[in-house]
């Protein structure tokens, strides 16, 4: 039996890929994203790495997660479903929880740790 290891986001080998959000949520912009999921439990109901996107609007659904992120860089704003704003920049911490359903815009490139709960 082996050791449950450690996960080391600044010595992480796991792989990066890239992407483009689909243009029927895109809003605004053709943002680039690009993922390095570090960390998936067995059930995959938590996952964690970081997450980089270029300038752009989409919307979002949390129907079925809670999220938290913590900014590395940049400077983004959610919208709720009935307009009111939340800003963040590079050194903010937040939590999106299951249900928010609105839009994520960013307004300098971005990069952020996140943790995700599945809850379905």
């Amino acid at each position: 039996m082996s050791a449950v290891k450690i996960i080391d986001f600044q010595n992480s080998t796991a792989p990066t890929s890239t992407s483009v959000v689909e243009s029927e949520r895109r809003l605004s912009g053709a943002p680039e994203q690009s993922l390095q999921n570090m960390y998936a439990s067995a059930a995959k109901e938590l996952l964690s790495g970081t997450w980089s996107s270029e300038i752009g609007k989409w919307s979002v659904d949390y129907s079925q997660r809670h999220e938290f992120c913590y900014l590395i860089e940049g400077h983004i704003v959610l919208a709720d479903e009935d307009g009111e704003e939340s800003t963040f920049k590079t050194g903010d911490a937040f939590v999106i929880p299951v249900g928010f359903k609105g839009s994520w815009e960013v307004i300098e490139p971005v990069t952020k740790y996140y943790v995700i709960y599945n809850v379905a």
